[in-house]
């Protein structure tokens, strides 16, 4: 999950200039001008950490509030001087002052700065028009049956949502400030016992006895502190309910997601850790020791990771990993597994900081032995919240040598996840979809789509009247009454409401959102 705000237009310039301190404030020597025009600069300085964007991709109110934020990286304050205010007042502030990421000193001259500025709004339109639905979406969901427990939490802030098998219920999360609470509902949908934490429960993972649950901190907001860790969970023994156990990894930096499989050989779950961060970040992936412990090794030092897959990429029976970065160079990565705990990074996508980069599925669409990725991008809580006619699922074939060819896409306002199954039982996959932030005004249904395969990368989309009822931004997929099909949850948090809400949703929510939702597949 992703409330993951990735603010993302971001220039991390790692350069220092000459200061002298005069009272409390730093007064700078200037930078020599370049000579460079506008766009000239903006290539050069943008494309340092990510894509170039184009001014033409956001209205000239949008780049107003993303320019001055992008000064703040280039050493650029209005006050001439780097205020306190761009750092929080704990651990998590000092760690970001020491990255250098806001340089005390101007890297540009602020003649430079100004024709930057210039040439993004001199060339930005002054709006953008909302895409606009080719065809409406069919209303009702064939296969599966609308269920909504009596029990949830109020507002609704749900962090994660788990199926357990063997029909034994739905785990889900909760947390903001202290109301942090591991949920375990039966399968009739009623709450059975809730653990109490003091962080906030973001990712579950259950293999024969061993059982998980990573935490991200205190509420899901962005923060470079080092709040998170994996717990390991033990099930109660008078029921199915669950205590903590011990202390498995502390001092994650916000994991937002977790991947395990035996990256080495040994017969041991090792654990892939996306720690998104927020101005600071980081992949890791931990070395299960064997003596109830892990040691960590870093894969990239960069904050942004929310989506890893554990997979054999290659056929050379080590176990490779495909992660998803979201933050600024936005992208697709594969990390080549060379043995002996070594691993080779490639770049496989990469796209536009404006994309909200959200989650991956590896699956063999086509059925030609290769591994395609699905790849889903809708983040719209940063400084730019206009809809993208960008936003929504794509299809990325593979030529069978990892080289990846864009061959569908699904324009989804706002999407956030994508889980791919085969839910209809007829021998393909099919696409089951949330949006956190849809076109609640014209297209409310968004929220869900469900996109059914007819063969040759052609679907047909689908919602449910009742999908307005929550704000979804968890979905997990499972049998949930072991009888042999596909069933999906989804988790809803109202504590945004969206922006300019004319439609009396955002409100509604706040006391009726129900925590979590099932979609029982019926096929079977």
């Amino acid at each position: 999950m992703k409330l993951v705000i990735p603010f993302c237009i971001l220039l991390h310039l790692f350069i220092s200039c000459t200061t002298k301190k005069r009272s409390d404030k730093l007064e700078f020597k200037d930078v020599p001008v370049s000579g460079l025009s506008g766009r000239e600069l903006s290539v050069t300085h943008c494309s340092r950490c990510h894509a170039f964007v184009s001014p033409n991709l956001l209205p000239k109110s949008s780049w107003k509030k993303v320019l001055p934020a992008m000064a703040h990286r280039m050493g650029i304050y209005s006050g001439g001087f780097r205020p306190d205010s761009l750092f929080e007042a704990n651990a998590s502030g000092a760690i970001v002052r020491n990255a250098n990421i806001y340089p005390e000193s101007p890297v540009l001259a602020k003649e430079d700065w100004a024709k930057i500025e210039k040439y993004f709004l001199d060339n930005a339109p002054d709006t953008i028009p909302p895409p606009i639905r080719k065809s409406k979406i069919r209303m009702g969901l064939k296969h599966f049956k609308y269920r909504e427990p009596a029990f949830s939490n109020r507002p609704a802030l749900t962090t994660m949502v788990k199926i357990l098998p063997d029909n034994r219920g739905i785990l889900f999360g909760d947390g903001k400030g202290k109301r942090n609470v591991l949920t375990l509902m039966t399968p009739g949908l009623h709450e059975h016992s809730s653990l109490h934490l003091e962080s906030t429960p973001i990712h579950f993972y259950e293999k024969s006895n061993e059982l998980y649950l990573t935490t991200v901190g205190n509420g899901v907001f962005p923060t470079d502190a080092r709040a998170g860790a994996m717990q390991r969970l033990v099930k109660n023994g008078s029921g199915p309910g669950y205590m903590l156990g011990s202390m498995a990894i502390p001092n994650l930096l916000r994991p937002v997601f977790m991947a395990y499989g035996d990256l080495n050989k040994d017969g041991l779950d090792d654990v892939v850790a996306c720690e998104y961060g927020n101005e600071t970040g980081q992949l890791t992936w931990y070395q299960n020791n064997g003596r109830g412990g892990y040691d960590k090794r870093v894969l990239r030092e960069k904050p942004g990771a929310i989506t890893a897959i554990i997979k054999d990429a290659n056929n050379d029976g080590l176990m490779d990993i495909y992660v998803l970065m979201a933050q600024a160079d936005e992208g697709v990565f594969l990390y080549e597994n060379q043995g002996s705990g070594q691993f080779k990074e490639k770049r496989l996508l990469s796209f536009l900081p404006l994309n909200g980069s959200q989650h991956i599925e590896v699956v063999d669409f086509n059925k030609d032995g290769f591994d395609d990725i699905v790849y889903v991008c809708g983040d719209n809580a940063d400084k730019t919240p206009i809809l993208k006619d960008y936003h929504g699922i794509y299809i990325f074939l593979n030529d069978g040598k990892s080289n990846f060819r864009q061959s569908y896409f699904y324009q989804l306002n706002g999407a956030y996840k994508a889980l791919v199954r085969d839910y209809d039982l007829d021998g393909d996959l099919d696409i089951a979809a949330i949006s956190f932030f849809p076109d609640y005004l014209r297209y409310p249904e968004e929220s869900f789509i469900y996109l059914k395969n007819k063969g040759n990368l052609q679907f047909e989309d689908y919602s449910f009247p009742e999908a307005p009822n929550g704000r979804w931004v968890v979905m997990d997929a499972g049998d949930m009454d072991a009888d042999g099909d596909v069933d999906l949850v989804l988790g809803s948090f109202v504590y945004f409401i969206p922006m300019g809400d004319t439609t009396g949703l955002g409100k509604k929510w706040l006391s009726t959102s129900p925590s979590v939702i099932v979609l029982e597949n019926t096929v079977r």
